[in-house]
């Protein structure tokens, strides 16, 4: 059973969705602030958050930060509708993926799913599948390790996934939506933001000059592409 963490100010909506995800047969860990929410972290084994932006003491862009210093959990933003600007900030900071208030329960169970499968794919011990190059750049999947002219590159989880992706199918150009669904495993959910944040993440990481890529290649209205190097 994985252990989910849900944090709001708001105890009702911290209610609901315990009683959401309940029914998925996840384990509920509660916290009303950012400050209880990182004790949780810190005592308990968690495999997502769940992290409303607005609360009280430290709120959820803060707790964010302090999560990803030494922790590479899955992390879902929740943000009022007309705060897009939070939605950003949180995926510069490292949120896995956002959820508007007020939310549909339905989705918010897709993309709790579909995280939490991708996150234990990555950590799971899988069978060898070879070593996926391009150019200088190194995929191990087995180790889920990530080089490039022999350098080891920290991705977070769903920028792994992002890159192993456009690196399996190098010279092939994905839209968005094609992007989402592959990496997500579900269905699709407005996320143009979501990908070129992590896209741009990524190119940071791997090129030598993020603003002309080498291998991220960015093919204006129709989506984005890992450029084959040989």
């Amino acid at each position: 059973m994985y252990n989910i963490l849900v944090v709001d100010d708001d105890k009702e909506i911290v209610k609901a969705i315990e009683i959401y995800l309940g029914k998925e047969n996840y384990n509920i860990f509660k916290a009303y602030d950012g400050e209880q929410a990182l004790k949780v972290i810190d005592k308990n084994e968690i495999h997502l958050a769940i992290l409303d932006v607005m609360m009280p003491n430290k709120d959820g862009l803060e707790t964010l930060e302090e999560i990803r210093k030494n922790r590479n959990i899955p992390v879902i933003i929740l943000s009022a509708k007309s705060e897009d600007i939070d939605k950003i900030n949180g995926l510069n900071i490292g949120a896995d993926d956002y959820v508007t208030k007020p939310f549909n329960p339905i989705e918010l169970i897709a993309r709790v799913n579909a995280l939490i499968r991708r996150y234990t794919r990555l950590g799971a011990i899988e069978e060898k599948q070879g070593v996926i190059k391009n150019g200088e750049l190194s995929i191990d999947d087995e180790l889920k390790k990530v080089t490039v002219d022999g350098q080891e590159i920290k991705l977070t989880p769903t920028e792994y996934n992002i890159l192993k992706f456009l690196t399996e199918n190098k010279g092939k150009v994905f839209s968005i939506e094609e992007i989402y669904k592959n990496v997500w495993d579900g269905e699709y959910y407005a996320a143009e933001n979501i990908i070129a944040v992590h896209i741009r993440h990524i190119r940071e990481k791997i090129e030598i000059n993020p603003k002309e890529p080498k291998y991220l290649k960015v093919i204006w209205g129709v989506g984005y592409k890992m450029e084959e190097i040989h």
